[in-house]
């Protein structure tokens, strides 16, 4: 339950206490500052507080976004301010700097603005709420009311919180193709009762189901999964514009909507290639592939993110160049389909499904997606080439934690810190050459199964702990973690592949899959402000370079046929040990909600 106060001379009349109701406070008046802060202490502490002027005039929306929003500890628009139980305390010390005499009657004319401007001296993260073109102000005199209910009456609050549900910044396919009408299903799922979550795992089930049908293998089951992948697609891009639509935010939810994502389009790349293996056609290699590929832009995406997340500089030409860019309008929407995001290549991968063949649809994922990493990489060197910036030490934590590495490396780490200069190019050099020995000797060797291959798994780690030896605190630092991902998805594929036996790269897929799960949760815990998983799950599962000298050593030791079933339970123990560890830190977590801003009203 949420309490709202009204402190302030009574209006006759006014629907303010109805429109409270309606967002779920409970109303409660008070005479003046005095008895507004009694009421204020007696609220229990888990509660949310309004404190609300009540000759607020305004829409029912901005209301909303001021008193309903949980991503912000506390949040105001002019006549109404609220606090979460985090900004409580500054709540009560900010009526406690109230004072009181002669004097100071303009200091509680107008006392949700003086509480406003004393939270924002306090730095607790206020929210002030970007209006748009909705209307909240205090009408101090019935002209100045009539003024504002004139406004308000003028613009449509349903259409622009409908507008507002939709994000600003989006791929053309979902702007025009999807949204136009997914925002009304969202509204549709508000008005009974259905959550962004609930939402979210429908869109999961439906893309579950296309898979099963393209792994039927029929040309029925093959338009099957098109459609219904699309219709998939839908319900995703819906969840997010329920929570928005509805203020339904939580640190959870993002968390779904993102492995989520993963989760269908992994499944139904393994729905792809069972489909294919029943008309004869083996491309799970292509399906390893596609999702190997997928996992290291999105490694480099979240690198290169939380490399540039608190710089203290942003300032190169490449930028510059950029922001030239984005104001010719056609030039915007060119660049967000080059990089292939969500909505394109889903769109695209559907298409072909219905009417082509799984290998082709495999070919064109693979050739679009390395097109459009090959552009976003050589964009983002060129930017942290040119620019002018100190990276941070919370950039270079999220950097080392997102490198993944394990005991080996943290050994070897130990023994080389001191060496090689912070910020210079030797990390990124490090994890190159770390991937780059280590995937040329795979995959131009005769016989990778070898004991040999352990020597080089062991040198590669040796250059993976210089690689961390030092803060990541680099230019091109961000470029670590990508490079060691690579090394070990890639390894794992190829060798796999020259294990040449039915059933090996079906495995490889699990332990690929198991092993990306473990690093996308590493990204969504880091970027929900609640740090990187334990170390005791990032030593139990071995690091990158563990796992990798790990499967080097089963390759050598064990047969094909039992090199298969080696890479089948370690799947499936890797995929216990990071869910469980995951599903419990998520459920249980007390992260604040996530930022995910639609476009302005």
């Amino acid at each position: 339950m949420s309490t709202a106060i009204l402190t302030g001379p009574p209006v006759a009349g006014s629907p303010l206490e109805a429109d409270l109701r309606a967002l779920g406070f409970d109303v409660r008046t008070a005479n003046d500052a005095a008895s507004a802060a009694e009421l204020l202490a007696a609220v229990p502490a888990q509660e949310r507080v309004a404190v609300v002027d009540p000759r607020f005039v305004g829409h029912l929306h901005a209301l909303r976004l001021a008193l309903t929003d949980p991503r912000f500890p506390a949040a105001a628009v002019p006549g109404a301010l609220t606090a979460q139980p985090a900004a409580r305390a500054a709540l009560a010390r900010a009526f406690g700097r109230i004072p009181v005499g002669a004097g100071t009657a303009h200091l509680t004319d107008v006392l949700t603005d003086t509480l406003t401007e004393s939270l924002d001296r306090e730095e607790t993260g206020l929210h002030r709420v970007e209006l748009g073109s909705l209307v909240a102000t205090v009408a101090l005199t019935p002209a100045q009311r009539e003024d504002a209910r004139e406004a308000v009456a003028a613009v449509d609050d349903e259409a622009v919180r409908l507008r507002t549900a939709v994000k600003s910044r989006d791929g053309f396919f979902t702007t025009y193709c999807i949204s136009p009408y997914s925002r009304y299903l969202a509204r549709w799922c508000a008005r009974r009762g259905l959550t962004p979550n609930q939402v979210t795992t429908a869109s999961l089930l439906t893309a579950l189901i296309a898979a099963g049908c393209a792994a039927t293998g029929t040309r029925g089951g093959f338009i099957a999964a098109g459609f219904l992948l699309l219709f998939s697609f839908v319900l995703d891009c819906t969840d997010g514009q329920l929570a928005r639509y509805s203020l339904q935010y939580s640190t959870m939810g993002a968390w779904l909507d993102a492995t989520f994502d993963r989760a269908k389009e992994y499944a139904y790349y393994a729905g792809l290639a069972l489909g294919a293996a029943r008309g004869g056609d083996d491309v799970w290699a292509l399906a390893l592939g596609a999702m190997v590929l997928m996992t290291c832009r999105h490694v480099v995406d979240f690198s290169f993110n939380e490399a540039n997340h608190d710089a203290t500089a942003n300032t190169s030409p490449t930028a510059a160049l950029s922001g030239k860019l984005d104001s010719v309008g056609w030039t915007v929407w060119v660049r967000r389909m080059i990089v292939l995001p969500i909505g394109e290549r889903w769109a695209m991968i559907a298409v072909l499904t219905a009417f082509t063949t799984p290998r082709i649809v495999f070919y064109a994922l693979l050739i679009g997606c390395a097109l459009a990493a090959c552009y976003t990489t050589a964009g983002r060197v060129l930017r942290s080439l040119t620019r002018r910036a100190r990276r941070t030490d919370r950039a270079a934590r999220a950097l080392a934690d997102l490198a993944d590495s394990g005991p080996l490396a943290e050994l070897i780490a130990g023994r080389a810190r001191g060496r090689g200069r912070t910020g210079s190019f030797l990390a990124p050099v490090m994890a190159f050459l770390s991937a780059a020995v280590l995937l040329v000797w795979v995959i131009f060797q005769d016989d990778p199964t070898s004991w040999l291959t352990v020597g080089v798994a062991v040198c590669s780690a040796l250059l993976a702990g210089a690689a961390v030896a030092r803060p990541l605190k680099g230019a091109l630092d961000w470029l670590v973690p990508p490079f060691f991902r690579a090394g070990e998805y890639v390894t794992i594929l190829v060798l796999a592949a020259r294990a040449d036996v039915p059933g090996a790269l079906p495995a490889a897929y699990g332990l690929v899959a198991a092993v990306a799960y473990h690093h996308y949760d590493t990204v969504y815990r880091i970027r929900g402000g609640t740090g990187a998983p334990p170390r005791w799950l990032v030593r139990a599962t071995g690091g990158h370079e563990g796992r990798i000298l790990v499967i080097t050593v089963l390759a050598a030791a064990l047969s094909p046929e039992g090199f298969t079933i080696a890479l089948t339970a370690l799947a499936v123990v890797l995929a216990l040990l990071v869910l469980i560890e995951s599903i419990r830190f998520w459920v249980s977590s007390q992260a604040p909600a996530v930022h995910d801003e639609g476009e302005p009203a």
